[in-house]
């Protein structure tokens, strides 16, 4: 007859942790007979079916611990467990036992006492001494730190001139084109300034002069052509927004044959400019020009007195005096009994300069002035290309840009304006080619490549070589006031190092010859503890090809014709 199925297990199967007690062998009064031996053997067959059917189960529906020596309790939770699983329960007697076993801490009591034993005492003692000791020697080695530590020179006191170029707009209606040259014109010409990162604006004249009238001229009045008193004081509300500072020229005749007219009328000259500075310095222009200066009588003593003059009302306030002397000697009488003057002059115009030529020219001028702030520009009013060949234009703006001193352009000088070159076009005053539009009558004969418009396109123009270095010159402390050390180079280069302290150092390298030249850099200028590296960084070229950031070894730099290269280098203790 078949068997009917298991039922699930709804209990407990007891495993005794002791051994049960031997039964009798022998038959009690009550011993069991055959039939009972039957049922008894019955039971037992069915209790170790249960087992084996237990212990074929699937391995992963085995129990999670099994019976491992200790006497142990298979519990079926809830009567009906799924697949078979069990839960495993040791013994209470070994459970006590574990707990029972179990670390549970010292009490307050015994720690107290460990505590206070005089092996803790002298642990705690110990660690204390080593953690102050340790706190005070890196207090020490900070101290020994800032102190050796190299000291950073003091910086000295900047001007808003000293940080960026000035840019001269003399005749204002050639610059904006004679439809919009106006103040009104100018106005909305200031964002085109700013791009050029020039820290002032150097603006006419544009006073009421009859030309060598005296008695018609008025320095105090706006020429009606240019606009009105309330135009100036728009132009200069606008132009110090946009950090752009006006510099007014007050060359008195500026439309006549002598700048300063007459020498018998001096005396009253002078009573004339000493209330137009008083006039335009409350208006709020922040300084003036005077050009021409070596056809004054007695010029040096009347700067004196201007000079004072402009910085009785703030010492930001600036007075620049102009020149066609190329002559040191007299450049420099005209600026000894002044001081903070600048004074554009004609001493760098020279068709012929070499690079040994140009490196004489501007040491003798360095140690002329010593400490004094200088200027540097091709003229007081001229441009670029009046003196400088075309293929140099792009070597003078590097040098200029990073010479110490305020570099002075002209308008057009940005994009390599010629007087002569614009046909039918005055060479004293040439028009600003913004773009074709500038030349209405010969739009046909303008290269696109000669206007504003054209060379802002450019990567490689002169317009943006010229931007390039203003801003680099701008940002730079080593460019902006520091050390100027000239280096021995071929007799067509000139080159030279500016480093400011510990700031990045700049090597600029310009080679003035027809044909490609080694650099062979001398150093022995160079202070005590300071040397050429042996490699540097290219920042910028004059001409197109090299790329920006290029490691170059200066044992074989070498520079092709008319090439400048502006270089830097990191500064190493």
């Amino acid at each position: 007859m078949d068997r009917e199925p298991h039922e699930p297990f709804a209990g407990v199967i007891s495993v005794p942790s002791q051994p049960p007690p031997s039964e009798p062998s022998g038959p009690g009064p009550q011993g069991p007979s055959a039939g009972g031996d039957s049922g008894t053997m019955s039971q037992d067959t069915e209790v170790d079916m249960k087992e084996v059917e237990l212990n074929e189960l699937e391995p992963e529906k085995q129990p999670m611990n099994a019976a491992s020596g200790a006497a142990m309790a298979v519990v079926v939770a809830g009567g009906t467990e799924k697949n078979g699983l069990v839960k495993i329960k040791v013994a209470d007697d070994e459970a006590d036992a574990a707990a029972e076993a179990k670390f549970t801490g010292l009490s307050k009591e015994e720690l107290l006492k460990v505590a206070g034993s005089p092996a803790w005492v002298r642990t705690r003692w110990a660690l204390l001494l080593l953690f102050w000791l340790g706190w005070l020697g890196m207090l020490a080695g900070a101290v020994v730190i800032i102190v050796q530590a190299p000291r950073c020179r003091e910086l000295p006191e900047q001007r808003w001139w000293h940080k960026g170029a000035l840019y001269r707009i003399g005749d204002l209606r050639a610059f904006l084109g004679h439809d919009a040259g106006n103040l009104a014109g100018l106005k909305e010409r200031l964002d085109y300034l700013s791009t050029l990162k020039v820290k002032g604006v150097v603006l006419g004249p544009i006073h009421k002069n009859q030309e060598d009238d005296l008695t018609e001229t008025n320095l105090e009045q706006i020429d009606p052509i240019f606009g009105s008193q309330e135009d100036f004081e728009s132009l200069l509300h606008s132009a110090k927004k946009k950090g752009i500072q006006v510099i007014l020229d007050l060359t008195p005749n500026y439309q006549g044959q002598s700048p300063w007219f007459q020498s018998t009328q001096v005396d009253t000259v002078a009573t004339k400019m000493k209330e137009a500075l008083k006039f335009w310095l409350q208006t709020g222009v922040d300084g003036f020009q005077v050009r021409d200066v070596q056809n004054l009588t007695n010029a040096p003593s009347f700067l004196a007195e201007w000079q004072n003059i402009t910085k009785s009302v703030s010492e930001d306030r600036l007075l620049i005096a102009g020149t066609d002397s190329s002559d040191l000697q007299q450049i420099l009488s005209l600026l000894e009994p002044t001081k903070d003057l600048l004074l554009t002059s004609s001493y760098l115009s020279h068709s012929d300069l070499t690079g040994s030529h140009t490196n004489l020219l501007v040491t003798e001028y360095l140690n002329a002035f010593g400490s004094r702030w200088c200027s540097w520009s091709g003229s007081q009013a001229g441009l670029l290309t009046s003196f400088v060949s075309p293929q140099l234009l792009r070597l003078y703006q590097l040098l200029l840009f990073t010479l110490p001193g305020t570099p002075v352009f002209s308008y057009g000088d940005e994009i390599g304006l010629e007087g002569a070159g614009l046909p039918g076009q005055p060479m004293k005053a040439p028009v600003m080619p913004w773009d074709e539009s500038s030349f209405p009558n010969n739009s046909a004969s303008i290269n696109i490549s000669m206007t504003v418009k054209g060379q802002s396109e450019d990567p490689d123009s002169l317009l943006f070589l010229f931007r390039r270095l203003s801003d680099q010159r701008g940002k730079e402390r080593s460019l902006l006031h520091g050390d100027f050390y000239n280096l021995s180079s071929g007799p067509d280069l000139f080159s030279y190092v500016r480093q400011w302290d510990q700031n990045e150092r700049f090597l600029v390298v310009l080679n003035f010859g027809d044909v490609s030249q080694m650099a062979r850099l001398g150093g022995s200028s160079l202070p005590t503890g300071t040397s050429l590296p042996a490699k540097v960084d290219l920042l910028l070229s004059t001409q197109p090809g090299r790329e920006e950031g290029t490691s170059l070894e200066l044992e074989h730099l070498n520079l092709q014709p008319h090439e400048g290269l502006l270089l830097h280098f990191p500064y190493v203790a």
